[in-house]
């Protein structure tokens, strides 16, 4: 790909807009990866990637995950109002009675009487 200097001025005018890489690339002609390596080689601005993941926030600090209390996560990880139950948990498990209720769920027993077969 030769890189004349009416594309190159095009590449910049649509860069400096705002437009993506691949937007940029079809009015053009061209790849998004070519509009990527020609503006790094032109030394244009950086942007920051349209891809960005949220991040999370990190655990409330007096929760200790894993001791007596229960682990059960209540709401959305990524708002500030997250929580665990932090009720007593049960012996031996992460978990209240209440949620190791929902937790622990026994799986249904198969009969296999004569009756159900008929």
């Amino acid at each position: 790909m030769s890189w004349s200097d009416e594309t190159i001025t095009e590449l910049t005018k649509l860069w400096d807009a705002g437009f993506s890489t691949s937007e940029i690339g079809r009015r053009i002609g061209v790849s998004k990866n070519a509009v990527v390596g020609k503006a790094h080689r032109l030394g244009l601005i950086s942007r920051p990637s349209p891809i960005k993941r949220i991040p999370l926030p990190p655990p409330p600090k007096m929760v200790a995950i894993g001791g007596r209390a229960c682990s059960w996560p209540i709401g959305d990880p990524r708002k500030p109002d997250f929580r665990f139950c932090n009720s007593p948990a049960m012996a031996g498990k992460p978990y209240c009675q209440e949620h190791a209720a929902v937790a622990y769920v026994a799986p249904k027993s198969r009969n296999t009487s004569t009756e159900d077969a008929a």
